[in-house]
């Protein structure tokens, strides 16, 4: 199993030497297009509590609810190395629907998941649609904190 063992944002950056590059002009295009999501070193969850348990580099962080009622800090937009290519995690909905998947074909993805997609090199994104992804899920959490993809579960 693929592991990133680096314990912060710098040692994560040149993890992977052939892919720092990548992760660089992803970085550079993430802090222009949602400046007030602050970047971040997250170390993953622990096992049993709520997220993954990958380390990966966060842009902004809200609390990440589980059904059990854990929860833990978690990024709004997440960046982790993978063994074979690079995954962009979001965690905004748009009118109650993934933020992601609506761009779904459009961004030059490898693979699409539910609210993540996957590249090999940065520069197979389409930095336009991507860059405009971005600063639409800034400006729905900063307008709603509380709208990150969470369970669903009657209080």
């Amino acid at each position: 199993m693929f592991r990133v063992t680096a314990d912060s944002l710098e040692g994560y950056f040149g993890f992977d030497p052939a892919r720092t590059d990548d992760l660089k002009k992803l970085d550079a295009l993430i802090r222009r297009s949602a400046p007030r999501l602050k970047r971040h070193f997250h170390e993953g969850s622990q096992a049993g509590e709520a997220g993954m348990r990958m380390k990966m580099i966060g842009y902004g962080k809200f609390r990440y609810a589980i059904k059990s009622g854990k929860t833990a800090s978690w990024p709004v937009v997440g960046v982790a190395l993978q063994k074979n290519y690079i995954s962009v995690y979001l965690s905004i909905e748009k009118d109650g629907s993934p933020i992601a998947d609506a761009h779904a074909g459009k961004l030059g993805e490898l693979r699409m998941g539910h609210n993540n997609f996957s590249f090999i090199r940065f520069d197979d994104l389409n930095a336009d649609v991507l860059s405009s992804l971005l600063a639409e899920a800034e400006t729905i959490f900063k307008s709603d904190a509380k709208n990150p993809v969470r369970y669903k579960q009657a209080l």
